[in-house]
């Protein structure tokens, strides 16, 4: 109790608080390195897809985001947003999240606290939800964000 009280005070991650970062990093890294690896569009992928789209056929807003990021991990701009428009808000949020858990990790501290309001949060959802719509009305040019 006391290295937890102390870890509060100095601001300080534990050991296994060091140990759980180390974990949700390498799991992280191992996530981006299948993605990479493993072209999602391939026949003999064993990555799976999107379960409302298989059982509706309606695209959720994370549909797109396997392919979006491989082609992102090989350069392809241009691709990865073809897949999944949002995927610079992904982009922004996995690399916070993956870079904060690296710090954590290393150093025992990581960025400072990032806090978001709860209107943001709620906002993040609306955008979400909207894009999520959106992207699967059938007309020009909402049918362009269609993975």
């Amino acid at each position: 109790m006391e290295t937890a009280q102390n870890s509060i005070d100095t601001g300080l991650a534990t050991k296994n608080e060091r140990v759980l970062a180390g974990v949700g990093f390498g799991a992280m890294s191992l996530g981006v390195g299948l993605v990479r690896y493993i072209d999602p569009t391939s026949s003999s992928s064993f990555l799976p897809a999107c379960p409302l789209y298989k059982t509706t056929g309606f695209a959720c807003p994370g549909c797109g985001l396997t392919r979006g990021f491989h082609r992102l991990f090989h350069g392809d701009v241009i691709g990865a947003l073809d897949f999944n428009a949002m995927i610079p808000v992904f982009v922004l949020i996995f690399g916070f999240f993956y870079l904060s858990l690296f710090l954590v990790m290393v150093r025992g501290r990581s960025f400072p606290k990032w806090s978001l309001s709860l209107p943001a949060i709620w906002g993040l959802l609306v955008l979400l939800l909207v894009f999520g719509f959106v992207r699967n009305l059938p007309y020009y040019p909402f049918n362009l964000l269609f993975p």
